[in-house]
């Protein structure tokens, strides 16, 4: 069953550039570990100042790859100066699920 984070960050105003940047790097190096099926950004259409990170692993036990993976204790420090301490990250957790054939 795949697995699959759901990462809402926000950035300070005049700071966006820098959060996409940041997180464009942060998705080509994530993507490559093991286990991982997905790992993309988007940005809000009418927020800009509004991330969201989709994470998709093959299973749960995967996301302990992406914890081990030597930039993961980089990108907070480089995020933490840019990103809004009055909006918190946001992290939810799912299981995905086989749509039904309907019969």
């Amino acid at each position: 069953m795949t697995y699959t984070l759901l990462v809402n960050i926000y950035s300070q105003a005049g700071k966006e550039a820098e959060v996409k940047a940041i997180l464009a790097q942060a998705a080509a190096i994530y993507v490559k570990d093991k286990g991982t099926l997905a790992w993309f950004v988007m940005q809000d259409t009418k927020d800009p100042t509004s991330f969201a990170i989709v994470e998709r692993y093959e299973q749960e036990s995967d996301v302990e790859t992406h914890h081990a993976n030597p930039h993961y204790s980089e990108v907070p420090k480089l995020l933490g100066p840019v990103v809004d301490p009055a909006r918190p990250p946001k992290i939810s957790y799912y299981n995905e699920f086989e749509p039904s054939s309907g019969a």
